[in-house]
């Protein structure tokens, strides 16, 4: 028997004790005003100004943590405020559990004032949608969603009318287990397999994704290309690195065209891919991913990547001991020469007159960053400068959106940094992607997270002007104006967020070298401005 007067907002809470949902991330509304008032003292509460900001902390907290994050948004336009960053969760494959307002389930057939038509409205982006039939069953609706986010890697929806909060709770047991084991042991018979390929291949060749960023999957990774002798490669478009990238078999991002994808993987009989889809690519070029007589294999724990590559063998299991196991069946290619990778070398700082730009931000950035920093990246136009001079050395040393959509990188540094408040955080952002998630800058300030924003200020959409100077003829002009006059630190100041601007080389380094040793117990963000001059050239 339930207690007397305990209703479905106590049982709720229940749950989310037990699943570790204390944190509630969000921006309130009338909806949810009998949810959220007057919480227990174990339950935290953080606000967002925009729901893509509440959606893009919480990704970062979950990412951070590794387990799903709570967030709660409001009705029809919460929700469809939040789509593009709950994309962006799912194309990242992070776990969120999130409770959605709804107008009173006692008049919602007469379509009330802040009703919705919620269900469809994300698409199918979320892994699951739920209105529970009776305010009885939300408790277990929320339990159920933890298991969804969990196992689907997505964002799970439960949607609640806000008079069910002060119903009575229910007698019967919610329809979730309490306590869920997943197997991991690995399929004696894939690894035979994978090791008949791996194993005849006289040039092999790995691709890592973001699905390998973990410490004991680089670490298989490591022993297994030492033991093939072969290059690293990681995935075109990734959200984060799948091998330490300071490593000499490293050897750089995929490009994310078809013919120049063929040129880089040629020579390879054999392509094991760990932890990511084959291939994520953009723009579409006609033509196979690679050349004829090589062979594709992928090893994932995402059935969907698995399903959707076009792959010669598959096998759905934690990279991690399939690719350890794989490692101790393989002999050791003694006779294969080590593949050194070539790096490029950082550019020589800028001289008198000459113009700053972003490979300078980055390779200051490079010379002075502890290697466990985080670096959460949002600067399309010069993501391959980031690459190649700011590599991961630890596992979540970089994270990026893997959808595309811009928002992401302010809010998700946010969150990393709540999730582990004493690892230095870093988002490198151009100034128009930093404009889609600018708000998050209050929460920073206000919960105080002390990540660093190094914000790439060429006042311009760059990478669409090169886009459509590509894409014109004889050099297309494009439509949209400049926006020089923007001010990014201008904004953040507003915001309660301590910011500066910066125009020269000396004066970047001059802050760099005050910042980022306070970085581990910084407890204030700071954004710096720098100004860049716009990039010339499609980035490859």
């Amino acid at each position: 028997m339930s207690e007397p007067g305990r209703t479905v907002r106590d049982a709720t809470f229940d749950v989310l004790r037990r699943h570790g949902l204390t944190t509630i991330f969000a921006n309130p509304g009338s909806t949810e005003i009998a949810f959220l008032t007057d919480l227990p003292d174990d339950i935290d509460f953080v606000l967002a100004l925009h729901e893509g900001s509440v959606v893009g902390i919480a990704t970062g907290w979950a990412t951070a943590m590794d387990r799903p994050a709570l967030v709660n948004l409001h009705t029809t336009a919460g929700l469809g405020n939040a789509v593009g960053a709950l994309a962006t969760a799912r194309v990242n494959r992070v776990p969120l559990v999130v409770i959605v307002g709804q107008q009173d389930r006692r008049h919602l057939a007469l379509q009330p004032f802040l009703a919705g038509e919620l269900e469809g409205l994300a698409g199918r982006y979320p892994v699951w949608v739920t209105t529970p039939a009776r305010p009885q069953d939300v408790p277990g609706a929320v339990a159920r969603a933890w298991h969804e986010a969990r196992d689907g890697r997505g964002p799970a929806l439960v949607i609640v009318p806000s008079d069910d909060w002060s119903a009575p709770a229910a007698d019967t047991p919610p329809g979730a287990p309490a306590v869920l084991y997943r197997a991991s042991a690995v399929d004696p018979a894939a690894v035979d397999a994978l090791t008949d390929l791996v194993g005849r291949a006289e040039s092999p060749a790995l691709v890592v994704g973001a699905d390998a960023d973990d410490a004991e999957t680089w670490s298989a990774l490591v022993e297994l290309a030492e033991r093939l002798r072969c290059p690293v490669w990681q995935e075109p478009f990734a959200a984060r690195a799948g091998f330490p990238q300071d490593h000499p078999q490293f050897s750089g991002h995929l490009p994310a065209a078809r013919a120049r994808l063929r040129q880089v993987l040629a020579g390879h009989d054999v392509v094991l891919v760990v932890g990511a889809p084959v291939f994520r690519q953009y723009p579409f070029e006609p033509g196979p991913l690679v050349e004829d007589g090589t062979v594709v294999a992928l090893v994932t724990d995402d059935a969907e990547d698995a399903h959707h590559s076009p792959v010669d063998l598959a096998v759905v299991a934690s990279p991690a001991p399939v690719c350890r196991r794989l490692a101790a069946r393989l002999p050791e290619r003694t006779e294969a020469p080590v593949p050194v990778a070539d790096r490029v070398a950082p550019p020589s700082p800028p001289g008198a007159g000459e113009p700053l730009r972003a490979a300078h931000v980055m390779a200051a950035l490079a010379q002075r960053i502890p290697a466990e920093t985080v670096v959460v990246e949002e600067t399309p136009s010069t993501r391959p400068d980031l690459h190649r001079l700011v590599p991961a050395r630890r596992p979540l040393g970089f994270l990026s959106a893997a959808m595309g959509g811009l928002g992401f990188a302010m809010p998700a540094a946010i969150g990393v940094r709540m999730a582990r408040p004493d690892q230095p955080v870093i988002a490198v952002v151009g100034d128009g992607s930093s404009l889609y998630g600018i708000q998050s800058l209050w929460s920073a300030a206000h919960y105080g997270c002390g990540v660093l924003f190094v914000v790439l200020a060429n006042g311009r959409y760059a990478i669409m002007d090169r886009l459509a100077e590509q894409h014109g003829k004889g050099g297309g002009k494009p439509p949209w104006p400049a926006f020089t006059e923007v001010s990014v630190h201008g904004l953040a100041l507003a915001l309660g967020c301590p910011a500066e601007r910066v125009d020269s080389y000396p004066a970047l380094v001059e802050r760099l070298d005050a910042v980022v040793p306070t970085l581990g117990d910084r407890r204030e963000p700071l954004v710096i401005e720098v100004t860049v001059e716009p990039e010339r050239t499609f980035p490859p």
